[in-house]
């Protein structure tokens, strides 16, 4: 498998990092992000709509409403290895205790409430698919991007995210290394500028300690030649074109 992009913009939200120059600094100097910093507020999202979203998907949406501000967005891809997995475990809980479940989490516990909520609030009605896909749901969101650019959507937003993971999955989650909201949004056009191959994963998979999208951030933003992005089933190669 290989496919090629160009990446015309970018937006990236978590705790501590906000705007290009912290992700700049971040990205060189190799720190660690601290989940006990403040996410920074949001600037596009509306306060009720944002009353209403969970950590993660508030990341996500504040970050697609700052790309579609300022550029041409063809077509939507959100990903999201939990999704509302806190919402859903409010849910749950409440059901077992015999109480009354909250309407905003019944109404926002779907996988597709983010990218539902972002077409929403920027009153923009476009093509938009959430995917799931374990640790490679940023791997599977890539492939879906080159899909729709084939169908003829020049301009495609991914946007990765994640929130926080309850403590009571954790025991069954050993690879989970980080744990905190966060949000990815790349704005990809066809092109040659990047080039990434996928092959066969190794049977002994070493963990990144960073989600693939926040690893991609990193490379692409250290100037990066060459890197790989390990998954479950696969290792994408990517090679950056600077011609």
């Amino acid at each position: 498998m290989r496919l090629a992009y160009s990446l015309v913009d970018w937006q990236a939200l978590a705790p501590g990092l906000h705007g290009r120059e912290a992700w700049q600094d971040w990205a060189q100097q190799g720190t660690v992000i601290d989940p006990q910093e403040p996410m920074a507020k949001p600037q596009f999202l509306p306060m009720m709509t944002a009353r209403r979203l969970s950590g993660g998907s508030r990341a996500a949406v504040e970050c697609g409403l700052a790309l579609l501000a300022c550029q041409q967005v063809d077509a939507i891809v959100f990903t999201s290895r939990h999704g509302e997995l806190e919402r859903n475990l409010r849910i749950l809980t409440m059901l077992a205790d015999q109480q009354a479940m909250s309407p905003t989490d019944f109404a926002m516990s779907v996988h597709n409430s983010a990218v539902g909520s972002l077409t929403i609030a920027a009153k923009a009605p476009l093509v938009s698919t959430s995917i799931a896909a374990g640790i490679d749901s940023f791997q599977q969101g890539l492939i879906e991007v080159s899909a729709l650019h084939q169908a003829g959507y020049e301009q495609v937003l991914l946007v990765d995210f994640d929130g926080i993971v309850p403590d009571y999955y954790l025991p069954w989650l050993s690879e989970q290394r980080i744990n905190f909201p966060y949000a990815v949004a790349l704005l990809l056009r066809a092109g040659d500028q990047l080039h990434c191959t996928g092959r066969a994963a190794a049977k002994e998979r070493t963990p990144s300690p960073l989600p693939q999208s926040l690893r991609f951030l990193q490379q692409w933003l250290a100037a990066s030649p060459t890197f790989s992005l390990p998954g479950e089933r696969l290792t994408w190669h990517w090679e950056r074109n600077y011609g």
